[in-house]
């Protein structure tokens, strides 16, 4: 990004605006270590940006920071997680003017890298290049820094492709895939972006959690 950019974080969007039908109830209320999940996200992604919203569906309930706005869908009906990206892009563009780009990280990730928003702001080349993390060869499209002059077309693009395949509107646009390295535990090499959908994996992530030096790298 250019060098005048780079010196600003970025403002952020946590996504927890799905069913979470897989885990059973929503993921920002699931516990992990003694503290939820959405606890666990936020206090990993605050020293990294700007400001934090979050992106909820769900009813009243959720305990939030007092800082930490609400935001709903754009576009109702739990059309995918590209509605919960378009609505991270119309809130920053509002609540963030001077941002160039919008960080959005997904609810079931908690161990995602303490360098996530600087790594990816800095191998931005433009204001609408898109940054998004990989980690072991793969691609992780939901952890990435959307251009918000994208928002248009991304609701164009919600509208058209009934799959919301949020990695061919990716590949539509400008995009610099940034690798990030796995997580050192005492148990082994850990994927930083081992996301939980299920009971099970929830039960892994706690073991994990137990093993890891450092819980805030």
């Amino acid at each position: 990004m250019a060098e005048d950019a780079s010196i600003a974080r970025p403002p952020a969007v946590v996504l927890a605006g799905g069913r979470s039908t897989r885990m059973g109830t929503p993921k920002a209320t699931v516990t992990l270590g003694g503290r939820t999940m959405l606890a666990h996200v936020i206090d990993r992604l605050r020293p990294q940006v700007a400001s934090i919203a979050v992106n909820l569906n769900t009813g009243p309930g959720i305990l939030l920071p007092s800082d930490t706005a609400v935001l709903a869908d754009t576009i109702p009906g739990f059309v995918g997680p590209l509605a919960g990206v378009l609505t991270a892009m119309r809130h920053a563009a509002k609540a963030a003017p001077d941002a160039s780009h919008v960080l959005t990280v997904p609810i079931d990730t908690p161990f995602f890298p303490g360098t996530l928003a600087a790594k990816l702001q800095d191998a931005v080349t433009s204001d609408g290049e898109i940054a998004v993390a990989w980690s072991y060869d793969e691609m992780h499209p939901l952890f990435a820094l959307w251009p918000i002059g994208l928002a248009d077309d991304l609701d164009a693009w919600i509208r058209i492709d009934e799959k919301g395949r949020v990695r061919a509107f990716i590949a539509r646009h400008p995009s610099v895939a940034v690798d990030f390295a796995p997580v050192a535990t005492q148990a082994g090499p850990l994927d930083p972006f081992f996301n939980i959908n299920t009971p099970q994996q929830l039960e892994e992530a706690e073991a994990w959690l137990a093993h890891i030096k450092d819980p805030a790298q």
